[in-house]
């Protein structure tokens, strides 16, 4: 990874030392919440994190979480990888910034799970929380990385006939692919936009002992994450219209970075 500032400059240091302040704070009170679940009377779990009303406790440790991921996803995003794509304006460092969200969401996701493993099988004690909490934050992730893979050009192309084409027909072939990126998400705003804020407005929510918010978020969700797909397109369409033509082969898709890391590690 390269540790040149991206994007942040100045506020680079700043915007860590929150992360830092953010992250330890949610982690202070996760531990106390840890703490009352021997010694308090009444003590808060993961029913209560949905319902913070009259548990400041509670609205502390969200609160703290939400500063801490924001804050650590804005401080991930002023570095690039070897292979990522540099940004080229304000809507692709905003994609950055929720790739390393999803990012860590991904650690989550196999926290929550291994948590999970652990009560089942080894204290018999399943929870009720684990697998609707691992579909509510792999859901957001599936539509994130959409976004990103968008922001970097990862998505699956045909190349072959694409190549042939000379700079005006690439460019059309560009332009046409936009044009039904931004059909498909007119479509699901015209269809979904009145169900999602019904659902948004009444906080629905999934019907389950646990019962989180799932249809309620996981709806407007699509229709916003998506509609930063289709920015996203037509961002990297205006970006790349005056670049020269591109020919691709096999050995574009080498990750000699990732193979030299390989190596190394074979050595030592």
């Amino acid at each position: 990874m390269s540790h040149e500032s991206l994007w942040l400059g100045a506020l680079r240091g700043p915007v860590r030392l929150l992360a830092m302040v953010s992250t330890g704070l949610a982690l202070a009170v996760f531990a106390w919440l840890v703490l009352g679940q021997f010694t308090s009377a009444e003590p808060i779990g993961m029913y209560e994190m949905l319902r913070p009303e009259g548990r400041p406790l509670v609205s502390v440790m969200l609160w703290s979480l939400f500063a801490a991921l924001i804050f650590s996803s804005l401080y991930l995003s002023d570095r690039r990888g070897s292979i990522e794509i540099a940004p080229t304006g304000p809507l692709d460092i905003l994609s950055l910034v929720l790739s390393r969200l999803s990012m860590i969401g991904i650690i989550a996701v196999v926290l929550v799970m291994f948590y999970e493993v652990v009560a089942r099988y080894v204290f018999e004690k399943p929870t009720l929380w684990a697998n609707e909490l691992s579909l509510w934050i792999a859901s957001f992730l599936f539509l994130l990385a959409g976004l990103y893979a968008m922001q970097q050009r990862s998505h699956i192309r045909i190349y072959i006939i694409y190549d042939m084409f000379p700079r005006w027909l690439q460019k059309l072939a560009d332009v046409i692919s936009v044009s039904l990126i931004w059909v498909f998400f007119l479509c699901l705003f015209w269809g979904g936009y009145n169900e999602a804020m019904q659902k948004l407005g009444r906080m629905e929510t999934f019907g389950t002992a646990w019962d989180p918010p799932l249809p309620a978020t996981l709806k407007i969700g699509l229709i916003i994450i998506i509609g930063l797909v289709a920015l996203q397109a037509l961002s990297n369409l205006i970006a790349d219209w005056n670049k020269a033509p591109e020919h691709h082969s096999p050995a574009d898709e080498i990750d000699e970075v990732e193979i030299e890391n390989i190596r190394r590690t074979l050595e030592d």
